[in-house]
């Protein structure tokens, strides 16, 4: 199968059921008559930009932001605001302290929305790290976030 095919398959089976790991994901594609192998499957994660946010019936599942669309869904609007505690600004630094497990998924959101004077991000467990280009970027970023929340 072409990878399009497999990755656009990818995108099918997450939207409807939750997948919290390579392997179930791997069991799902191979149920459907596609042979993957975990290897396959990770690289199709990286490559789609998958993420794992909290899930309902599992601890965690399979997410994913559509790069092609330059807004950010209402749906995923809704996760960051829920998983974000609180963000404060030191000096040229931001601060997004997240609910645990969400820090890398706040950091896509935050990539995504691609503001002025952010110069990187790094994300742990439940914090991200936003580097600005100087002191004033890091409040006015402070205030654009808190403004998007809303």
């Amino acid at each position: 199968m072409l990878r399009s095919a497999r990755h656009a398959k990818i995108l099918e089976i997450i939207s409807r059921k939750e997948i919290e790991t390579q392997e179930e994901l791997c069991s799902e594609l191979n149920a459907l008559n596609l042979v993957v192998t975990q290897a396959t499957i990770s690289r199709d994660i990286r490559d789609l930009h998958l993420f794992k946010v909290a899930g309902i019936e599992k601890k965690y599942r399979y997410a994913y932001i559509n790069d092609g669309e330059s807004e950010i869904s209402p749906k995923m609007k809704g996760l960051f605001r829920d998983c974000v505690i609180s963000i404060k600004s030191a000096k040229n630094l931001v601060v997004v302290k997240t609910l645990t497990g969400n820090g890398a998924n706040a950091g896509a959101v935050v990539d995504k929305l691609n503001y002025n004077g952010v110069v990187g991000s790094v994300a742990g467990d439940d914090t991200l790290l936003i580097v600005c280009e100087d002191d004033d970027s890091a409040v006015l970023i402070v205030n654009k976030i808190n403004e998007f929340m809303k």
